[in-house]
């Protein structure tokens, strides 16, 4: 995780701020990257989202979109 700091994990999203939840979801994801949980379960779908910390371990983006990709498009 070479120049990321856990803050800058915390912030990365593609989620628009007006995005239903968005806080909670941003919570959540803090919660799963400070208890070292590579996924958390989106609160209104019940699908399981990866974390941007785990998103940077796996070295690469899949190009599937993902919620919390740490890398360019």
């Amino acid at each position: 995780m070479a120049d990321f700091t856990k803050e800058d994990l915390y912030k990365i999203s593609r989620l628009n701020k007006n995005f239903p939840n968005y806080d909670k979801i941003i919570k959540l994801h803090m919660e799963a990257i400070d208890e070292g949980n590579d996924i958390y379960i989106d609160p209104d779908t019940g699908f399981a989202v990866l974390t941007s910390e785990f998103l940077l371990k796996r070295g690469y983006c899949c190009g599937s979109g993902c919620r919390h990709c740490p890398y360019n498009d």
